[in-house]
């Protein structure tokens, strides 16, 4: 048998790739029934878009929005600031993922903080941060709890092996979100009018198809659970305007490779064991109720919020954003980075000045690496 040639199995591959994404191409430009707005909710998909140059390859009946879909970018200003303030206090170690040292808070960013001597870890996941506290014990290690319903349940894990095991110098500080309470908001928006969502993949691995039923059964709006290679998006776009063109919004799993229909109760459940929704504040849409995650009172001794009372929490409830920065605007897809007077020229990822030019989920940080 004569051997594999590894080149030419790429190349093969390359084009079976080309090949279904001029199909895909064709295959949607024959169903788009007139001009649609389409957005997708994932910063990974947004990244995906921009690094594969699909805009380009879309008809142009067909605007794409990027959404409220990374989690860095729509946390609150006020949450950031709260986190930071939590570093100004003696023998307190800050820790996070990595996007979220060099997002600005009002008075500078955690990066910042780090060069004047506040003591800030990257971690690579919550049980990191708890390693940290056990083998610190004369510190307070505080992780930074942001993300959708993908990171929460290994916070969730890290919070019972923290009682479990008796570590009383660890806590979080929850800013969780939940992503289907942030789509109502979004399909319910006069000014916005999308007329099909592309839902999040990772998330949708822990939440399944039903949670976004309402989108279809409620507002009309077509959705598609996608993936993140070129070939996924694009057939989930393909699935977006058949549902237009058909007038029959549903929730099209087009995923199926790694989401179920059911999702993953095990991981729902152990989140639910910990959390319990509350309201939150997303960047650029404002309050949204039910939409964030509470630490439960059992678990009390290792909230953050608990575990420092005395800190003032009530002054980080309506910060405004930086001056000039239209993050806010840019998450819920009524401008693009294009439209903010910043994007570019006071704001660049050397010096941002939002959010969402920080974080590799952020849309004006694929606005920007890609030259859209």
């Amino acid at each position: 048998m004569a051997e594999t040639d590894p080149g030419a199995m790429r190349m093969m591959d390359e084009f079976r790739t080309a090949g279904a994404v001029e199909a895909l191409r064709a295959a949607i430009a024959a169903a788009v029934p007139r001009p649609v707005k389409l957005m997708e909710v994932c910063g990974t998909h947004t990244m995906a878009i921009a690094r594969a140059g699909l805009r380009g390859l879309l008809p142009q009946e067909i605007t794409l929005l990027s959404g409220p879909g990374c989690p860095v970018c729509v946390t609150a200003q006020g949450e950031i600031d709260a986190f930071l303030a939590l570093g100004e206090r003696p023998n307190v170690v800050l820790t996070c993922f990595g996007d979220m040292m060099r997002v600005p808070g009002s008075a500078g960013s955690l990066e910042q903080m780090r060069a004047r001597g506040t003591e800030a870890r990257v971690v690579y996941s919550p049980m990191d941060a708890l390693v940290l506290a056990i083998e610190h014990p004369s510190k307070e290690v505080v992780f930074f709890g942001v993300g959708f319903e993908t990171t929460v349940p290994t916070v969730a894990a890290t919070l019972k092996e923290a009682r479990r095991r008796g570590v009383r110098n660890f806590s979080v500080l929850a800013a969780h979100k939940t992503i289907p309470g942030a789509l109502a908001a979004l399909a319910s928006a006069p000014d916005l009018a999308v007329d099909g969502f592309l839902l999040p993949g990772h998330v949708s691995v822990i939440l399944g198809g039903a949670p976004y039923r309402f989108l279809a059964e409620e507002h009309g709006v077509a959705c598609a659970i996608a993936g993140f290679e070129a070939t996924d998006i694009l057939d989930g776009i393909r699935a977006l305007v058949e549902q237009i063109r058909d007038a029959r919004p549903t929730v099209a799993n087009r995923y199926h490779r790694a989401v179920r229909s059911e999702g993953n109760p095990t991981a729902r459940a152990l989140v639910d064991s910990v959390f319990a929704p509350i309201d939150a504040t997303w960047r650029g849409i404002g309050l949204i109720p039910g939409t964030g995650l509470a630490i439960r009172e059992e678990y009390a001794p290792w909230d953050a919020r608990a575990r420092f009372a005395d800190l003032d929490w009530e002054r980080f409830a309506n910060v405004p954003e930086p001056r000039g920065c239209r993050c806010g605007e840019i998450l819920k897809g009524a401008l693009t980075p294009r439209d903010c007077p910043l994007f570019g020229r006071a704001c660049t990822p050397a010096r941002p000045v939002g959010p969402c030019m920080v974080s590799s989920e952020g849309t004006c940080a694929a606005y920007y690496r890609y030259q859209l």
